[in-house]
């Protein structure tokens, strides 16, 4: 009895219709790329960054609020009422401000930010298979960096405000719901295209990074509009100590999709582009297959004087 039948008839069938053949060929060259582990790296430093960003907000907010005890009891009321976690991490009866912890939480912010960018730079230059030697020095690396820090820092928390204003129930109508959702779409759209054009070698045109945008955009708008639905529906009634473990898992769960459906719409550009499909599901049989170990062979390619040459053995 021949076990592997099953699967040589659907890979047969895939190679046969391009609509079946294009998302395999991106679950394969997302696996061929080690794109799972890079998405972990990048989660990391995202996850990593934020709390030194919590502790810039939290020293900025205890400047702001010094001395006046009726604004803090009304902050602390309306944390505590609308998310019990949050009011079990931060005491705002606590806000004071202090200098030396502000410097330190922007430091500490900005080096675990040029963490993400680092990372990210590598996963897209991993996945678009850019040689070492085509990539950008040690300090255009850093500048892209800053750039993709200071550009969209800003885009994110609008586009986030803007899907936690619709998916929080604060628009008054179908018409302003509808509303809400294109404003913050078109944000997250301009938002991956800054990252997708900053992260990614020159070597590859801007032309080639459009369908994945999109495909980003409209991932990240449903993962945050599920977040908003879990953090007000669940997180909300639970207990300070319950909630403060789901609100720390369900970032990191959050964090982690969100580095991995970035990947994909990256993937689907590389795969559409260079028209890596149909792919094959074990072993290298089809030219698709050829044409990305290939690539991934040559990436280790230094300096301009190496050169590296790939050769198939027969089946």
């Amino acid at each position: 009895m021949d076990i592997l039948r099953p699967v040589r008839v659907f890979d047969e069938f895939q190679q046969r219709h391009k609509g079946l053949a294009i998302p395999v060929a991106v679950l394969k060259k997302f696996g061929d790329d080690g794109a799972g582990n890079l998405a972990a790296l990048v989660a990391y430093y995202s996850f990593f960054s934020l709390f030194p960003l919590l502790l810039v907000f939290y020293t900025i907010l205890g400047f702001v609020l010094q001395g006046d005890l009726s604004l803090k009891q009304q902050i602390e009321n309306t944390v505590s009422h609308q998310f019990q976690a949050a009011g079990a991490l931060v005491s705002v009866k606590a806000l004071h401000g202090n200098v030396a912890v502000l410097v330190i939480g922007v430091v500490a912010s900005l080096w675990s930010g040029m963490g993400i960018t680092q990372a990210a730079q590598n996963a897209f230059d991993r996945i678009w298979a850019v040689p070492f030697k085509d990539r950008p020095d040690f300090l255009h690396r850093r500048l892209h960096g800053l750039g993709l820090l200071a550009s969209l820092g800003v885009l994110f928390i609008v586009a986030t405000l803007a899907s936690g204003l619709v998916t929080g129930g604060l628009s008054k109508g179908p018409l302003l719901t509808v509303a809400g959702i294109v404003f913050s779409l078109l944000l997250n759209v301009v938002l991956f295209f800054a990252a997708f054009r900053l992260m990614t070698a020159r070597t590859v045109e801007t032309s080639s990074m459009w369908i994945g945008v999109v495909v980003a955009a409209v991932f990240w708008e449903i993962l945050q509009a599920v977040g908003g639905i879990y953090i007000g529906r669940v997180l909300k009634h639970a207990n300070a100590a319950y909630g403060a473990f789901g609100f720390v898992i369900a970032l990191l769960v959050f964090l982690h999709l969100g580095a991995q459906l970035t990947l994909y719409a990256a993937e689907i550009n590389v795969v559409l582009t260079r028209r890596l499909y149909p792919r094959s599901l074990f072993g290298a049989s089809r030219p698709a297959d050829r044409r990305t170990l290939e690539a991934l062979a040559k990436v280790e390619q230094r300096d301009d004087r190496q050169r590296i040459d790939v050769h198939f053995l027969p089946d």
